[in-house]
């Protein structure tokens, strides 16, 4: 029977909007403003997984992001998301939730069973146990390790949800909403400041929610909202709330907006989370700080909680999450969590405080409870829920005490592991207890707990001076600040890191059932430091980054290898501090918004044709065009390629890489990332380049032409076309600002056609009339020119990829369907035939010319015969490693052309070559093929490859062989020009 825990009345949750949820298949009743984790404790599930290594029982533990126990898979389906804190879940209808970590369920765990290898479970035991025998690891131990491993399950489907990317400027960000972000936020909004409040949690406030504390006459959670209404009215202040700021970075900082988080379904058009990039000028770290636990035998039973916790599911969310609660602490602050449980009508057992001497005004605080000074909680019973403690008192005498929750409270440590993103890291102070940063990234300060100003008063007096000084360095001055009255507190503490006791394990890091033990057997074998313990232990590497157990365990191994915690050090924390969806990185750069279908101007015309597409980069391209009649692509090609070759036929190259290039010095910049020299490139000419990487292997080739005295446009491979525009930017920023050049990319920009066959000239005649003389004379091979028809800017360029008498006609891409319609109509009298990619890459293989199979990344230009364009009178970028002894080896494998002696049989792209005789092995590779077409002109099967030595092998009759495709077939190395050697039709 179900047991409800909310009081009757109180908290702030709205009682008159009801919600129901489900949780491991079980309907559940809360309210709107409760999360997950507190309407669970408010129908009395404390149990809601098991733990990482032993799979024992675990219980809800805070009330916040520190969260190391209550993980759960939230949603079903492709909407699941595993490993979410049920305690930063905001509860909304129809939310479904899993536990996570056990099977069947948490309260009945075969997994339960590993409890009973424990002894071999300890620090490092991957390390140690699946050593032998070594024929085990990828049979048995791997497979077996790779299951256990991890907590949640991805569900592996796509997921349906939308992200997003915004930018945000201000003169003062506010981390974190509690009192002293908000005196921050107000002092610095009042004074005009621009301000962007950056809260985690969906409700501003943070421990004014949970105390029941006076500020200024009114309650502190009163307080909190008449700062939020102040705020809103306030135009130059922006709260952001949901909003978890996890990284800080060079000028900016990232944070993670959960936007559609706390809805079961985002709504239509509304991302699910919003990834913000702020760029302030100054910054108040106002974060808080966590509570931390006690280290003592049993602490980790379902039930057992941090003190702070409990105060906050009763005054918050009006629960009392226990109907016995005990409280053990080694600070003032536990003795307020009993106060504060006390007035909201719980029952508290016991008080149990490690000190000695308590003040007597902080021992009121307990009310009537019985309290035992000098004594510590030295062991704990029951399985599934808390059911007794023992308690050692100070003469040594143990007593047992029936609770069913119990509340522990080591002091605070302020949550400053976004202020050492840049490098700075915590050091120790004895007289906060607590590392504090004092190396703080540029234009930020620290306000609050998050500074260890541990009282009210002190937070909001520290939040607003730090918001005034934000104000005055943004240049509004500094202005006085009226006081915030609030109640003094008692803030003491004397912390205890181990206590001893019975056998049982004490545990360090929840999440990871890292024990006490484990820390000093990690000393022992020689892991003392803090990041070797880290590692070794897997001390703080969960989801809550250590958040309840870093402290803890690194005081502990201080204690084990005699040093002081200061000499002992910290762990540096690194972004993000909070778990973000990569999808929120992405934004909505995923699928085709990612790598969007590009379609060409001539993609609808080129369908009506029967053209077949294939992707090529991030565009649709007309691969080959089906004709009446054709079945197979192989007699699609063979027309194309006939046509082209006999007659004329029109391709588009919009997708080549273009990128339009201005200014007085645009050819010293090219003779610097060209191997050829492009600074005598007459006005009107057109020239083939080939650019280098550093390291002196080819990047990419194409064609730059020279429109004006300080204009032209240089094209790229397809694939290549994003890498040649980094790389020039990278060269004309960094290496050579001083050049005037101004480049952007115009691929988009310009629809652009091939015209290629011995009738290309009678079509653009047809075209053209007498826009543009395209005779021989008047416009020979490798021409370009601007010119008009009518109102409509064309460019020609006399350029051939071919082999053939051919042009590339380009014009802006909105006339790019109307250019290709008329070449086809102009060409409809001379039988002009449309080819795709396939037919292209078959008459430039008959031609010789190198394509992305030859430039490879492995490749250099005299490898691909084009050594003598490396030019001698000058320097350009990767001519030096070029020159590098094994680059320049007469025994690499270089370009050559191979026919079949047998011309019936076909090559394949990849098969390897031997030399004649040869038995194929490793170190008889002599290279491979690179390129393969059926050759219409030559009625067989021709292809290009990379043979060693292969300028000197012209003739000889070697061996491909492709045990894959169980090929083995002798070829004859040939020039790799197949069709006019000599260039005569190209320049016809």
């Amino acid at each position: 029977m179900s047991i409800s825990r909310r009081l009757a009345s109180g908290g702030l949750i709205d009682r008159s909007k009801p919600i129901n949820f489900t949780f491991d298949g079980k309907t559940y009743g809360g309210y709107a403003g409760d999360t997950l984790a507190s309407a669970l404790l408010a129908n009395d599930t404390m149990l809601v997984g098991r733990s990482f290594k032993y799979h024992r029982p675990r219980g809800i533990f805070s009330a916040g992001p520190e969260e190391p126990n209550a993980l759960v898979t939230l949603r079903t389906g492709a909407r699941g998301e595993p490993n979410t804190k049920a305690t930063t879940v905001e509860l909304f209808d129809g939310l479904v939730a899993s536990s996570q970590n056990c099977w069947p369920s948490p309260n009945f765990d075969l997994r339960a069973v590993h409890q009973l290898a424990g002894p071999l479970l300890n620090a490092g035991f991957y390390y140690k146990t699946f050593m032998w025998p070594a024929a085990f690891w990828e049979k048995f131990y791997e497979p077996a390790i790779r299951r256990s491993a991890g907590l949640g399950a991805l569900s592996g489907l796509d997921d349906p949800d939308t992200y997003e990317r915004s930018h945000a400027f201000c003169d003062l960000l506010v981390i974190g909403a509690g009192p002293a972000g908000l005196a921050a936020a107000l002092a610095a909004g009042r004074a005009g400041a621009r301000v962007i409040v950056a809260e985690e949690d969906f409700v501003l406030g943070g421990r004014l929610l949970s105390d029941s504390a006076q500020i200024d006459g009114v309650s502190a959670a009163s307080w909190a909202a008449l700062a939020e209404a102040e705020l809103g009215t306030l135009p130059n202040v922006r709260i952001l709330k949901r909003t978890a700021v996890f990284g800080v970075y060079d000028g900016e900082y990232g944070a993670i907006e959960r936007v559609s988080d706390h809805l079961s379904v985002p709504p239509p058009f509304a991302p699910r989370q919003r990834l913000w990039k702020i760029v302030a000028q100054q910054c108040v770290l106002a974060a808080g700080a966590q509570e931390r636990p006690l280290v003592f035998p049993g602490n980790d039973r379902p039930g057992i909680m941090l003190a702070s916790a409990l105060r906050t599911y009763a005054n918050r969310f009006g629960v009392t999450p226990g109907q016995r609660i005990a409280i053990f602490t080694t600070s003032d602050d536990g003795w307020r969590s009993a106060f504060e449980l006390q007035k909201a009508g719980a029952e508290i057992a016991v008080v149990v405080d490690a000190r000695t001497e308590v003040a007597p005004d902080v021992r009121k605080l307990a009310g009537n409870a019985p309290q035992f000074l000098g004594a510590h909680v030295s062991d704990t019973s029951g399985y599934r829920r808390l059911t007794n403690i023992t308690i050692t008192d100070s003469a040594g005498q143990t007593r047992s005490v029936a609770v069913d929750t119990l509340g522990v409270s080591g002091g605070w440590s302020p949550s400053i592991g976004i202020a050492t993103h840049l490098g700075g890291k915590g050091s120790w102070s004895e007289e906060k207890s607590a590392f504090l940063c004092n190396d703080l990234p540029p234009g930020m300060q620290l306000a609050g707990a998050a500074a260890a100003q541990w009282t009210l008063t002190q937070a909001l007096e520290n939040g607003a001076l730090a918001g005034a000084k934000a104000a005055s360095h943004v240049g509004l001055g500094l202005q006085a600040q009226k006081p915030i009255l609030a109640g003094d507190e008692a803030s003491g503490n004397n912390p205890v890191w181990l206590f001893k006791g019975s056998r049982r394990k004490a545990f360090v890091d929840l999440q990871n059932d890292v024990t006490a033990t484990d820390v000093a057997l990690a000393a022992q074998e020689g892991f003392r430091s803090v990041e070797q313990l880290k590692r070794y232990t897997t001390l703080g590497m969960a989801t809550d980054q250590g958040k309840t157990s870093n402290v803890n365990g690194l005081a502990i191994l201080a204690g084990e290898i005699k040093k002081t915690i200061a000499e002992t050090g910290a762990t540096r924390a690194r972004p993000p501090y909070v778990p973000v969806a990569i999808g929120a990185f992405a934004g909505l750069h995923s699928g085709k918004h990612f790598k969007p279908t590009r379609l060409t101007a001539s993609h609808a015309a080129s369908a009506a044709a029967g053209a077949t597409f294939v992707e090529a980069g991030q565009w649709m391209r007309a691969q080959w065009f089906n004709a009446p009649g054709e079945n197979d692509w192989l007699q699609s090609v063979t027309r194309e390629v006939k046509a082209v070759r006999s007659s004329v036929g029109i391709c588009d190259v919009s997708t080549l890489g273009k990128i339009a290039l201005c200014g007085s010095d645009v050819g010293t910049f090219l003779d610097r990332v060209y191997i050829n020299t492009f600074s005598t490139l007459p006005v009107g000419k057109v020239r083939y380049g080939v650019m280098l990487r550093e390291d002196g292997f080819v990047m990419d080739d194409g064609t730059t032409g020279r429109l004006s005295a300080d204009h032209y446009v240089m094209t790229t491979t397809t694939v290549n076309a994003g890498k040649v525009m980094q790389h020039l930017e990278y060269c004309h920023q960094v290496l050579w600002p001083e050049l005037d050049v101004q480049m952007v990319s115009v691929t988009e920009q310009w629809a652009q056609y091939a015209v290629a066959g011995p009738k290309s000239r009678a079509l653009l005649q047809a075209l053209l009339g007498g826009a543009c003389d395209v005779s021989n004379e008047a416009f020979p091979y490798l021409a370009c020119a601007e010119f008009h028809v009518g109102n409509i800017p064309l460019r020609l360029f006399r350029v051939s990829f071919s082999g053939e008498l051919a042009y590339e006609i380009a014009a802006p891409a909105g006339y790019g369907e109307a250019l290709f319609n008329a070449l086809m109509q102009a060409g409809k009298a001379l039988g002009v035939t449309p080819y795709g990619t396939e037919a292209l890459s078959v008459m430039r293989i008959e031609k010789g010319h190198v394509a992305g199979s030859e430039l490879n990344g492995q490749t250099v230009a005299r490898d691909l015969g084009l050594g003598r364009m490396m030019s001698v009178k000058k320097d350009y970028i990767g001519r030096t490693m070029a020159a590098r002894e094994a680059l320049i080896d007469p025994d690499r494998p270089t370009l050559v052309g191979l026919r079949p002696v047998d011309r019936s049989q076909r090559l394949r792209n990849g098969a390897l070559l031997f030399a004649r005789g040869m038995t194929p092995a490793p170190d008889n590779n002599a290279g491979f093929i690179t390129s393969t077409a059926f050759s219409p002109g030559n009625n067989h099967w021709i292809g290009l490859g990379l043979l060693a030595c292969g300028l000197e092998r012209h003739g000889e009759i070697i061996r491909a062989w492709d045990p894959v495709r169980s090929g083995d077939l002798e070829l004859e190395v040939v020039d790799p020009v197949f069709v006019d050697a000599e260039g005569a039709r190209l320049r016809a």
